[in-house]
């Protein structure tokens, strides 16, 4: 079994980073890397110790069992604890984010907040080398430069993983020898995970048997890039000063790219276009390249779509990156109504009219018209699973913007209809539901009737 003693990595960055100890926030989620944290902490010499709780308010009852769970202990060991909660799925919605994106910066926005208020010196997570090896082969997976094999940092500004260079496994040790209790989190079961969990159950366990101390191995080679990326950033970040801002954007001459090595001139694209669209999610390399080449001229195209509606132009010697308006805010709607949304009119109806769709819908249903959401999968008629709404707009051959634009009746928080899918099965007409009519009409389509 694992003692307390055995985490010499995380004593080892105590030693290193606090040598006097310190006021520590924990953040705590209830599962069992963060109870070890906690755990963890509570039993060095010199540390003060909070409990910080988030609760993105993804999955109802089990989130609020979570949050009741950390409390408790927090209570019956007499350690200070503060919990917060945000509307994730409004923020992911009126910022164009991802579900897991908005989560993360609501949740980190809490933490600081939190520590700044309690005077402490660091906020730990609990992250662990497994944890950094998953994103690491997502990242090599996806496409990446050395940033993206550098994994997740072990300290930035006041943000700590001292377990960053443990394996779970150590850490589930940890827990059975102490008998710490912690809580299951079903969130590897939403459809966001999926990527992770099929490295998890299929991939890990291969490189295990390959290596029993991959996840470590990666994370002291992360360690040695990151360094190494560190130094590249700093020099692309001297060009990125540079840029000018435009009203939507900012700009840069195309010789300043061109005077740099490759490494430093992709990064400097890469911090233009988070300086953009205001995070780096979800921006890829193959955008990068995509972007040098139209600023180095090795392209015909005249402009690259990325994504969060934003478009890299090439103006003579410049380089543009602008980005178009968030994505409208969602509209209520209800039966004889019509709203606008980003150039296209839903139109519902009691009665059936022209073009219209039928929608089945529940006693008392509230219908919204908002922008799709990471969280939308659809049944197609004929198919047995469901898929992305994203990726099946990306099969239909719309550009991020065309995807964007798309109308979609909520029936709640229920994806039930929209221009390019239709009405999803579980909204067709049946008895027992009330039914509806709506038509989603694109506003140049209403002027050709006209003429």
């Amino acid at each position: 079994m694992t003692t307390m003693n055995e985490l010499t990595a995380a004593a080892e960055f105590l030693r290193r980073k606090f040598p006097h100890g310190g006021r520590i926030l924990c953040a705590v989620s209830g599962g069992l890397d963060s109870m070890c944290l906690l755990d963890y902490m509570t039993r060095q010499s010199g540390f003060s110790v909070a409990v910080a709780h988030f609760n993105h308010r993804l999955r109802g009852a089990e989130a609020d069992r979570d949050e009741q769970f950390v409390r408790d202990f927090c209570a019956h060991h007499r350690i200070p604890f503060v919990s917060g909660n945000g509307d994730t799925h409004a923020l992911a919605e009126r910022e164009g984010l991802s579900v897991e994106e908005a989560a993360r910066r609501l949740r980190y926005e809490f933490l600081q907040e939190t520590a700044e208020k309690n005077g402490a010196d660091a906020i730990f997570t609990a992250h662990h080398a497994d944890d950094n090896a998953e994103t690491v082969l997502l990242n090599l997976v996806r496409g990446t430069g050395s940033a993206g094999l550098a994994g997740i940092p072990q300290v930035r500004g006041n943000l700590c993983r001292p377990f960053l260079r443990i394996p779970r496994a150590e850490l589930a040790d940890y827990a059975a020898a102490h008998g710490i209790p912690h809580v299951e989190d079903s969130t590897n079961e939403d459809p966001e995970a999926a990527a992770r969990n099929a490295l998890r159950s299929t991939v890990m366990p291969v490189l295990r048997q390959l290596n029993p101390r991959f996840a470590e191995n990666i994370a002291r080679t992360s360690a040695i890039l990151r360094e190494e990326s560190d130094a590249l950033e700093s020099m692309a970040r001297g060009l990125t000063e540079q840029a000018k801002e435009l009203p939507d954007g900012v700009a840069i001459p195309c010789l300043m790219l061109m005077d740099v090595p490759n490494a430093v001139a992709e990064r400097t694209i890469l911090q233009l276009m988070a300086q953009t669209a205001g995070h780096r999610k979800d921006l890829t390399a193959a955008h990068v390249v995509a972007v040098l080449d139209l600023a180095r001229g090795r392209t015909t195209e005249a402009e690259v779509s990325l994504p969060y509606g934003m478009t890299a132009r090439r103006k003579k010697y410049t380089l543009e990156i602008t980005q178009k308006p968030a994505r409208p805010a969602g509209q209520s709607i209800s039966a004889g109504d019509s709203v606008d949304f980003d150039g296209t009119v839903v139109s519902l109806s009691e009665q059936n009219f022209p073009g219209a769709l039928p929608v089945g819908l529940p006693a008392g249903a509230a219908l919204t018209v908002t922008s799709w959401r990471p969280s939308d999968w659809l049944r197609l008629p004929g198919s047995r699973g469901k898929r992305s709404f994203k990726r099946l707009c990306a099969e239909r051959g719309l550009t991020p913007e065309e995807r964007d634009a798309l109308p979609v009746l909520r029936v709640g928080e229920t994806h039930a209809a929209d221009p390019v899918f239709g009405v999803q099965p579980d909204f067709a007409p049946c008895s027992g539901k009330e039914t509806v009519f709506v038509k989603f009409t694109k506003k140049t389509e209403e002027r050709d009737y006209e003429k």
